[in-house]
């Protein structure tokens, strides 16, 4: 019953997002509640409500500096959840997809200094599809020129002693734009483009 309102944001059309520094999502965050600020009072809303919790606390989130300067609140913070706990309390009150894989931002697979494109962020887009289709559940598509980076979930690399999964996997990838279908030995690492940030 709730009323749902779509808004859409243009962070490509902002260079310093395009840039892809450090702090890129502080500018995505800031073109999208700036937008969001205005359809709110369009629609006679005063507050603006986002989905971060403890877990992110201790992560690279330039975002939640942008929601500070837009007075974004983040009631799963205010309440004391941890991912774990959202996750409960949605399986108790029967959600279908508690266990949702967390799906992060395609241009978070994109090295900080390379430039974002539609084109990069499509190839990335397209290759995961490819691997949810093959059945993986959490896959990142690291996009590192003609070779992407593929990150599995612990225990789905198990998956690939079978010697037909590797080769649907590789040509699901090569499908999507890149040259080369690499293989991430530490598997899927939230971040793992992060490291040199902090």
């Amino acid at each position: 019953g709730v009323t749902l309102h779509l808004a859409h944001s243009h962070e490509l059309s902002d260079p310093r997002y395009r840039a892809n520094p450090g702090n890129r999502c502080y500018y995505c965050k800031s073109e999208l509640f700036a937008l969001l600020e205005e359809e709110a009072k369009r629609i006679g809303f005063g507050t603006l409500a986002y989905g971060a919790n403890l877990d992110d606390l201790g992560d690279h989130r330039p975002g939640m500096a942008a929601a500070g300067e837009h007075g974004v609140v983040a009631p799963l913070i205010e309440a004391g959840f941890r991912k774990a706990d959202i996750r409960a309390l949605a399986r108790h009150l029967g959600l279908p997809n508690w266990d949702k894989p967390a799906r992060a931002c395609l241009s978070s697979r994109i090295p900080h200094g390379v430039e974002v494109t539609p084109d990069k962020l499509a190839a990335v887009e397209r290759a995961e599809e490819g691997l949810l289709a093959l059945g993986f559940r959490e896959v990142r598509v690291r996009w590192h020129g003609e070779i992407a980076r593929v990150e599995l979930g612990e225990g789905e690399m198990a998956r690939l002693s079978d010697a037909t999964l590797r080769k649907r996997l590789s040509e699901a990838v090569k499908a999507a734009g890149f040259r080369f279908a690499t293989l991430d030995l530490d598997g899927y690492r939230q971040g793992s483009l992060n490291p040199p940030l902090l």
